[in-house]
């Protein structure tokens, strides 16, 4: 039997890489961008999640636009010096586009940027290596997050507690976890003391694994402003910041 062409392995060493003409088609449309909108902020991004930062972007395409990628080609259509900005005050803006940072072009008023940007924030399921924070007392005790129990009451009481929200199915691939579960009349038991994860400690992909399978959602997605320039003024938002590198040329 032949084999079939669609199961062919594509090593990542042969997939394209973005070349000049995309840096250059990003580079004239945020130069364009710039000519067409009012104000231009820059800001910082936690726990990205690529479909709600859509759905946010999609929002407020009207009035607004998006830009993230990769700093230095951002860097570059603004200018980095006072010498090649496209506009006066721009190479500042330039600067403060470092690490987990994107651009935003707006002719929505600082009060209404303000409010969208303080108050937006989206719960998701954490991924491997996020830092454990406290989402729910229903599952602490002591200095443990998530310690598997039966209810709020029994803090102490952990052996042979019903993991009733799982069916017998799920045994095997609970056990993969490093849950120690068995299987009780059809009945999924946990039979001795678990710790999922501790407050402040990097997350496990089993850890993750568990707290997406128990709808416990630990990550934030938030979005922070750093900047904001205009043709009349420039304003830092984030305290700490380098602001002798910014006025530098």
């Amino acid at each position: 039997m032949p084999k079939s062409k669609r199961n062919r392995p594509v090593t990542l060493s042969k997939t394209k890489k973005k070349g000049r003409e995309h840096k250059e088609s990003v580079v004239n449309s945020i130069r364009d961008a710039v000519e067409k909108y009012n104000s231009i902020y820059v800001f910082s991004f936690e726990n990205m999640r690529n479909l709600k930062f859509k759905e946010f972007r999609e929002q407020h395409k009207l009035t607004s636009r998006f830009f993230l990628g990769s700093n230095k080609v951002m860097q570059v259509s603004l200018g980095r010096s006072d010498a090649d900005e496209i506009r006066p005050g721009l190479h500042k803006v330039s600067k403060l586009l470092r690490g987990d940072s994107g651009l935003f072009l707006t002719n929505l008023s600082r009060e209404e940027v303000e409010r969208l940007f303080n108050e937006y924030e989206e719960y998701d399921f954490a991924r491997t290596g996020t830092t454990a924070t406290e989402m729910s007392p229903v599952w602490k005790q002591s200095n443990f997050l998530f310690h598997l129990q039966q209810n709020i009451n029994a803090w102490w009481n952990l052996r042979k507690v019903p993991l009733e929200q799982f069916t017998h199915e799920m045994e095997p691939f609970l056990r993969k976890q490093g849950l120690p579960v068995r299987l009780n009349k059809g009945v999924i038991e946990l039979v001795s003391d678990f710790v999922v994860c501790e407050e402040g400690k990097p997350l496990s992909p089993e850890s993750a694994r568990i707290l997406r399978l128990l709808g416990t959602k630990m990550a934030t997605f938030r979005l922070h402003l750093i900047c904001r320039w205009s043709p009349e003024d420039f304003e830092l938002y984030r305290e700490g910041l380098d602001e002798s590198g910014v006025e530098s040329a």
